[in-house]
């Protein structure tokens, strides 16, 4: 069985994906702010890693777990809403490149089981 990385189309899909979906952060009036003062390269770059690594493909990540990472936003206002806001960006960026559904749901199911990590919340 191929693993979720090899449907989306390796590396090349991820790199991909992954910029324009920071275009479209960038762009949305609803999450932009958490990214101003922020290295794009850098944040970028991890977020290619991490993605990578989460969709099965080589496991080179090496930043942060969800809490550890997202704890100074939460601090900050970070809410459902503009997890919400992200996961929107990411279809958005995936259907631009081709991805289909299947693989746009898999990857907003991924997303959605860290939510409770990323907000800091307890698990139920």
């Amino acid at each position: 069985m191929s693993s979720l990385y090899q449907n989306l189309g390796g590396q090349v899909a991820v790199d991909t994906v992954v910029d324009t979906f920071y275009r479209g952060v960038l762009a949305d009036a609803r999450i932009a702010h958490f990214f101003h003062g922020i290295d794009m390269d850098r944040q970028i770059s991890k977020q290619k890693a991490f993605l990578t690594m989460v969709f099965g493909g080589p496991a080179n990540y090496t930043g942060k777990n969800m809490r550890d990472g997202h704890r100074h936003l939460v601090r900050r206002g970070l809410n459902d809403g503009h997890v919400d806001a992200v996961i929107e960006c990411l279809a958005t960026a995936m259907r631009a490149h081709g991805i289909g559904d299947a693989e746009i749901h898999q990857v907003a199911a991924i997303a959605n089981s860290v939510r409770d990590d990323v907000l800091n919340r307890p698990h139920p």
